[in-house]
């Protein structure tokens, strides 16, 4: 993340510290893109387990819910995008992943998730890709 300009490292690492809490027992995938790092959390060591992933891009932060998100409950209206799967929420300030919203889809993700994720199990990182080629993250 220090590769990013420092409001979006804050911002992601704002969400790495959140996520983590509120799913424990994941296993973190990070893809290091050409366009943009990405952490996935993941019941198992399956990608296509996993339940939701940030995404740092040189300007912003995504969180991205990845198992059937499509009727996930957001009265706040703060899910984007239109595909089949997967919805996400543009995180623009450190504290946004603390907001009741956010919080409550990222609860209802993990209520939904599946394989269920084991809150006793003990947190995994795994390296997934390292691209040799990468966009300016600044």
């Amino acid at each position: 993340m220090a590769r990013y300009r420092p409001e979006v490292a804050t911002i992601g690492r704002a969400a790495l510290a959140a996520i983590r809490k509120q799913l424990p027992g994941t296993v973190e995938m990070v893809y290091d893109n050409y366009n943009a790092l990405v952490i996935g959390f993941s019941s198992s060591d399956r990608p296509s387990d996993a339940i939701l992933s940030i995404g740092l891009y040189p300007r912003w932060v995504n969180l991205y819910f990845l198992q059937d998100a499509t009727d996930l409950p957001d009265p706040d209206g703060l899910l984007r995008g239109t595909g089949n799967w997967v919805r996400s929420v543009r995180l623009t300030a450190a504290d946004d992943i603390e907001k009741p919203a956010v919080r409550a889809l990222i609860g209802e993700a993990r209520t939904r998730a599946d394989p269920p994720i084991d809150p006793k199990g003990r947190r995994r990182l795994t390296i997934r890709a390292v691209s040799a080629k990468r966009r300016p993250r600044k």
